[in-house]
């Protein structure tokens, strides 16, 4: 069983999703026991304490930063052994020196098909604005692979979602996260996991 780490900065969506599909024996290859936001007040944190599932908030105000921070995560995780990292709506960039450590051991949701608007500023709602600007019909989500290039990691699973007339940036958000951010989080950790376990001979 893979010990799994997700990082979170709001309200707790994909964690909650993560959290539903260990419930349904989606996900059997690993299980979250630790849960890291670098925000204090982030709903999710109380999505994962509702769970019993610890919790430990790295605050700017605590770590400035970027080296301090990820000094203090990488210190934590290791002394909780954990195997996978899960980026569930993060909003601090990992650097390098960080990604190295994990080869593939770090998943991410983005709410586009990359290629397509994805990158260093593409984040939250303006994502989907930026799908709505340029008249797409089509969009959806992305789970891959973290490295040190944003959003440039291996892609592990897409699903698309047709954009509706009428659509704002905040429904076309529910859309997403409800028919492809939610699905296909939960089926990659379960696919990334038993790969790991494999691995380990587990």
């Amino acid at each position: 069983m893979v010990k799994a780490a997700v990082l979170v900065s709001g309200g707790g969506t994909n964690l909650q999703a993560i959290l539903d599909a260990e419930d349904a024996g989606k996900i059997r290859s690993a299980r979250v026991s630790l849960v890291v936001s670098n925000n204090p007040d982030a709903y999710a944190l109380t999505r994962a304490k509702n769970r019993g599932v610890e919790t430990l908030v790295l605050s700017k105000a605590d770590y400035p930063t970027r080296a301090q921070f990820e000094q203090a995560l990488t210190e934590a995780l290791r002394a909780r052994g954990i195997g996978l990292i899960v980026l569930a709506g993060f909003m601090r960039i990992l650097s390098a020196d960080f990604t190295k450590q994990y080869p593939e051991r770090i998943l991410n949701v983005h709410p586009a098909l990359i290629p397509s608007f994805c990158g260093e500023g593409y984040y939250g709602l303006r994502v989907h604005e930026a799908a709505l600007e340029y008249g797409v019909k089509v969009t959806g989500a992305t789970v891959h692979f973290v490295n040190e290039i944003p959003d440039g990691g291996r892609i592990i699973a897409q699903k698309a979602v047709y954009i509706e007339d009428g659509d704002t940036p905040e429904t076309l958000q529910k859309r997403v996260m409800r028919e492809a951010e939610w699905i296909l989080l939960p089926e990659a950790i379960e696919k990334v996991s038993a790969q790991i376990n494999c691995a380990c001979g587990a």
